[in-house]
């Protein structure tokens, strides 16, 4: 069953799309990168897998994708925005695990703990800009505070998974994937098979910590 819902927010309207499971045990909420929505490949496999394992998949649309706009706002404001809608993802009453994609997994990471989020799921975790490695931002990683799953692709430019620091936290690599989980023709595996990695990493992981 899938349906939308506008959440208002004090940065503007956000937009959830439920993906519900029949019977479901938790609730695994989902935001979009600073460069794209919930269109994304990682996006659509996880919500069209997941249901048939128990877990209800929420893609969230942050204020300012509704809006049309076409640059992401400052992380403060996104923050801001991700506060406001989680009562809307909490009102199933079941446990909520915190995911997003790139800037959404830092919103997700940076707000954890505050909001209660039973885990975390980090796709492309952006954790440094391409060629400034000097800029990390581990710390928003390291201090989610609670269980929390990295989905990388293998060449990826904003941290490879080799770039990573020990922390408490689980690392899957994609093997060959960039920060949109896009793999090379020549790789020796193809896009398909690149997705189901993912797919399949992040069921094994929820699976635990049923």
């Amino acid at each position: 069953m899938t349906k939308s819902e506008i959440v208002p927010t004090d940065v503007g309207d956000a937009r959830i799309t439920w993906h519900a499971a029949r019977k479901p045990w938790t609730v695994l909420a989902v935001s979009h990168g600073a460069g794209g929505g919930i269109e994304a490949r990682d996006l659509r496999a996880l919500a069209g897998a997941l249901p048939a394992e128990g877990v209800s998949v929420a893609l969230v649309e942050q204020p300012w994708r509704v809006a049309g706009k076409k640059v992401a706002p400052a992380p403060k404001t996104l923050d801001t925005g991700w506060r406001g809608l989680w009562p809307a993802l909490a009102a199933p009453g079941l446990p909520v695990i915190a995911g997003g994609r790139s800037a959404g997994a830092r919103v997700a990471c940076r707000t954890a703990r505050e909001l209660g989020a039973s885990a975390v799921l980090a796709l492309s975790f952006p954790l440094h800009p391409p060629g400034r490695p000097e800029k990390s931002r581990a710390d928003e990683l390291l201090g989610a505070g609670v269980p929390t799953l990295v989905v990388q692709g293998g060449n990826d430019p904003f941290g490879r998974p080799d770039e990573f620091p020990a922390g408490p936290y689980t690392l899957a690599e994609v093997p060959y994937g960039d920060h949109g989980f896009a793999v090379p023709r020549r790789a020796p595996l193809t896009q398909d098979e690149a997705v189901e990695t993912i797919v399949r990493a992040v069921t094994g992981w929820l699976a635990a910590l049923r």
